[in-house]
C-alpha cells in the first residue's frame, strides 16, 4: 500500500489550515488503520524554524506506523493559462495518497494545454493536482463531487467563499475564470480564463 500524504503550506513562518489537515488524516486513519494511534501534525512540524520570507511546501507521508516522512521545500506556483477537459469515469482519488499514477497518466493527455480538468460521470471534478473554483461574474463555485475533498476547498466552503454546484462541460463555458485551489494555492493565486 502506498503511504498517505498531507501537503501543508507554511507561509510567514506559520503552518496553514493545520486543523483541516489533521481532520483529514484522522478520517483516513480511521478508514485504513482503525487500531493505530493518529499522529499529530502539529507535533511533527513543531520543532521546525520556518523561513518567514518564503512559502514552504511541507510533504508529510504517514500510514499504520505513524508519520514516516517530513520533507520541506520552497514553493512556487505554476503558471496556468489553458485548461483541457479530459473524461475519466473510473478514477478514484478519495484519499490523498502517494499513488498518483492515474492522475499523472491523465495529465499526460493535456496536449497544448498547461493542465487538465478531469470530467467524471459527466461532471467537472479536479485538475491533476488541485480542486477548482469557477467565477461567473458574481460568485465562486466549486464542483459538488471533487475527486479529493481538499483542505483549502473545505476552509473556503466553511467561510462561505465558495458554493458547491454540479458543473457540466456544457455549463463550464458560462464561467469566466478558473482558480486552481489546494493547500498551497488559496483562492485567486492561480487563475486563468475559461476561454484563453
Amino acid at each position: 500500500m502506498y503511504p498517505f500524504v498531507e501537503t501543508i503550506r507554511v507561509e510567514d513562518g506559520m503552518p496553514r489550515n493545520l486543523r483541516y489537515h489533521q481532520e483529514r488524516m484522522e478520517r483516513t486513519m480511521s478508514r485504513f488503520f482503525p487500531n493505530a494511534p493518529v499522529p499529530s501534525l502539529e507535533s511533527a512540524l513543531d520543532n521546525s524554524a520556518w523561513p518567514p520570507d518564503k512559502v514552504m511546501k511541507v510533504h508529510v507521508e504517514y500510514g499504520g506506523q505513524g508519520i514516516t516522512l517530513v520533507r520541506a521545500e520552497e514553493y512556487h506556483i505554476r503558471t496556468i493559462r489553458k485548461l483541457r477537459l479530459i473524461p475519466c469515469d473510473e478514477i478514484d482519488y478519495t484519499y490523498k495518497s502517494a499513488d498518483r499514477n492515474r492522475l499523472e497518466q491523465l495529465a499526460g493527455l493535456k496536449g497544448d494545454a498547461d493542465e487538465i480538468i478531469i470530467v467524471k460521470n459527466g461532471l467537472l471534478t479536479d485538475t491533476s493536482y488541485s480542486n477548482i473554483a469557477l467565477y461567473d461574474g458574481t460568485e465562486w463555485a466549486t464542483p459538488r463531487r471533487p475527486l479529493l475533498r481538499g483542505t483549502m476547498r473545505q476552509a473556503l466552503l466553511d467561510k462561505g467563499a465558495l458554493t458547491e454546484r454540479d458543473i457540466t462541460p456544457e455549463n463550464y463555458k458560462s464561467y469566466t475564470l478558473v482558480s486552481l485551489i489546494n493547500a498551497m494555492m488559496p483562492l485567486g493565486r492561480c487563475v486563468c480564463a475559461v476561454r484563453p
